[in-house]
């Protein structure tokens, strides 16, 4: 069904009295507005970036803050155990350190 088809048939609801002409403005304003694009994981994985605000050392948990929308201290926290759980953490935090690209 096209656009055109789509607005016709909204028109002809609120012509027979099926729409008011609130819902009618709303439903025509849907109709008319492009779609929102959708956030794919890929499109935030290639997003993520150091962070040059929120940061300690790297600016490495605020970047995984902003891009995962978790906050910035549960990933410090993340990293320090898996730091004190042998070693990982570190190793883990200077390779993104390195790898990732700063703001």
């Amino acid at each position: 069904m096209t656009l055109a088809d789509e607005l016709i048939k909204v028109e002809q609801l609120r012509q027979r009295g099926t729409l008011t002409d609130d819902e009618f403005v709303r439903a025509k304003a849907r109709l008319l507005e492009p779609p929102a694009p959708i956030k794919t994981e890929a499109a935030s994985i290639n997003g993520f970036r150091r962070s040059r605000t929120d940061r300690w050392l790297g600016g490495l948990c605020g970047g995984l803050a902003v891009s995962t929308g978790v906050d910035a201290w549960i990933w410090r926290l993340i990293f320090t155990c898996l730091f004190f759980m042998g070693g990982a953490g570190l190793l883990v935090y200077i390779l993104f350190w390195v790898f990732v690209p700063s703001e």
